[in-house]
């Protein structure tokens, strides 16, 4: 009575072995509004799992907390969707990083700190950082 089944289950298990998605095309993965318009223009790099700190210029969040572009001295900018999205990272609020390597990595945890009051607000876990490059035209 097994034999049958046997077979049944090695369908089964082929269909849920599908290749995962690469952190690009999961970052890639529909970008909300402000998102989009953010990077309108410019392709995606792959994704790589720290930045130097001495690149960046600034961050500012975008779609409700779901991702976190940080600008560069350059023409590159750098989008983190951190796994739980950064929703309390907004307007009066900053990104609080303590780093011993001067750069940011996937993995870190950056505390979301209120610019008045100087009170943590939450906390964020930063994903791989996807460089979107400006394109020529």
């Amino acid at each position: 009575m097994l034999k049958p089944l046997i077979p049944l289950c090695l369908i089964s298990l082929a269909a849920c072995a599908s290749s995962p998605q690469s952190p690009a095309e999961n970052a890639a993965v529909t970008p909300g509004p402000e998102l989009a318009e953010a990077i309108a223009g410019r392709v995606a790099g792959p994704p790589e799992s720290c930045v130097s700190l001495r690149n960046l210029q600034g961050n500012r969040t975008v779609d409700d907390g779901d991702a976190i572009i940080f600008s560069t001295t350059g023409d590159t900018i750098y989008v983190n969707r951190p796994a739980g999205g950064c929703p309390s990272l907004r307007f009066g609020r900053t990104l609080v990083t303590k780093t011993t390597t001067g750069s940011l990595c996937r993995g870190d945890i950056a505390r979301v700190v209120d610019l008045q009051s100087n009170m943590e607000q939450g906390s964020c876990g930063l994903g791989d950082f996807v460089p979107y490059r400006k394109t020529d035209k």
